[in-house]
C-alpha cells in the first residue's frame, strides 16, 4: 500500500473511530445536564459538546473528524482522548490514525518459527499455541492443539501457506464457536486486536484481505468491526465447553517474542486443585497417544 493511500485510509478510519467513541460516551457520564425540551438525535456526545470539553472550536473538531488532521497537536489529541475516556491502547490508536504514522516494521520473518522457540512451545507444560500477527497458528504442543480443537488436517497444515487461522476458525467454524463458553468476548478480543494490527500495518495486504474476507463471510465480525473496539491481547480467564472433557476455566497468559515481532505465545493453564485442572490433565493424557482425539469416542 502506498504512503498516500495509507494516509487516506487512516483519515477515514480516524473519523469512524472518533464517531464510534463519541457515540459511546453519554452526557451524563461527563456531567452535562440536559437542557429543557432538548431532543437528542445522537446516542452520545454532540460534536459541539466534545469540542467544548476538549477546548477546541466545533469547526476545528468537525474537520478533525472529517480526516483533516495533519496539523493537530499532541495536546489536542490528549484532550480529546480524556473527554472520550479512551484506554491507553485506544489513545495510542488515536495518535496513530491522526498522524498517519508509517507502518510498524517487523524483522521480515514474522511467520517463521525459530527452532529454539519451537522447542519452547512444544516443551511447555501447559496448553501452548504460537500465533502470528495475522492470527495464523504457527506452532503448538499437543495439549494446545487439543484444547483449541484443531483437526488432524489443520495440524498437518501448520507451517504451510494453508496454516489454520484462529480468527477464521472463531468466526467461520461452528465447532470452534461452540468451543468457547464466552464466544462473544473471544470474538471481540480478536476484532479489537485486528483493529490495532491493521492500523499498525497499513501496508500488510494479507492482513487487510483477512479482515475483508471475515467482514464478508461473518455478520458477527462485520457487526463487531463497526463498533471499532481497539486493544491489544492481554492475559485473561477463558472458559471452554470442550467436547471431550467438558467445562474448563483456564488462565490465559500471552507472551510476546521481542526477537520475532508479531508472534505471541498463548499458554493456558488451570488453577491447581480445581475441576478444570483435573479435566485439563485428562485432556493431556488423551493427547499422549499417537492418534488424534476423536470427540465422538469420548462423548
Amino acid at each position: 500500500m502506498s504512503q498516500s493511500r495509507a494516509g487516506k485510509s487512516s483519515a477515514g478510519e480516524l473519523g469512524e473511530f472518533l464517531r464510534s467513541r463519541r457515540a459511546a460516551v453519554t452526557p451524563e457520564q461527563l456531567g452535562i445536564a440536559p437542557s429543557y425540551g432538548d431532543r437528542r438525535r445522537v446516542p452520545g456526545l454532540r460534536r459541539e459538546e466534545l469540542a467544548e470539553l476538549a477546548g477546541v472550536s466545533a469547526t476545528y473538531y468537525t474537520r478533525l473528524e472529517q480526516g483533516e488532521s495533519h496539523q493537530v497537536s499532541d495536546a489536542i489529541l490528549d484532550a480529546i482522548a480524556r473527554v472520550l475516556k479512551l484506554s491507553p491502547d485506544e489513545r495510542a490508536h488515536l495518535h496513530r490514525l491522526a498522524r498517519a504514522l508509517p507502518p510498524v516494521r517487523g524483522a521480515g520473518h514474522e511467520d517463521q518459527v525459530r527452532a529454539p522457540v519451537r522447542d519452547l512451545v512444544e516443551g511447555s507444560r501447559g496448553a501452548a499455541v504460537l500465533v502470528g500477527r495475522r492470527t495464523d497458528i504457527l506452532a503448538g504442543n499437543p495439549l494446545g492443539y487439543a484444547l483449541w480443537g484443531l483437526t488432524p488436517a489443520e495440524i498437518a497444515a501448520i507451517g504451510s501457506p494453508q496454516a489454520p487461522n484462529q480468527a477464521r476458525r472463531v468466526f467461520l467454524d461452528p465447532a470452534v464457536r461452540a468451543l468457547f463458553a464466552d464466544w462473544e468476548r473471544q470474538a471481540e478480543d480478536l476484532v479489537a486486536y485486528l483493529r490495532l494490527a491493521t492500523a499498525e500495518r497499513p501496508d500488510d495486504l494479507a492482513l487487510h484481505q483477512l479482515v475483508s474476507g471475515l467482514a464478508t463471510g461473518s455478520d458477527d465480525f462485520a457487526r463487531l468491526w463497526r463498533d471499532h473496539p481497539v486493544r491489544d491481547c492481554l492475559h485473561t480467564v477463558r472458559r471452554y465447553r470442550h467436547p471431550v472433557v467438558g467445562e474448563l476455566e483456564l488462565n490465559e497468559e500471552i507472551l510476546r517474542l521481542p526477537d520475532d515481532p508479531g508472534q505471541r505465545l498463548i499458554i493456558s493453564a488451570a488453577e491447581a486443585g480445581t475441576p478444570s485442572a483435573e479435566r485439563l490433565a485428562l485432556l493431556g493424557s488423551l493427547t499422549a497417544v499417537d492418534s488424534p482425539i476423536d470427540p465422538e469416542e469420548h462423548a
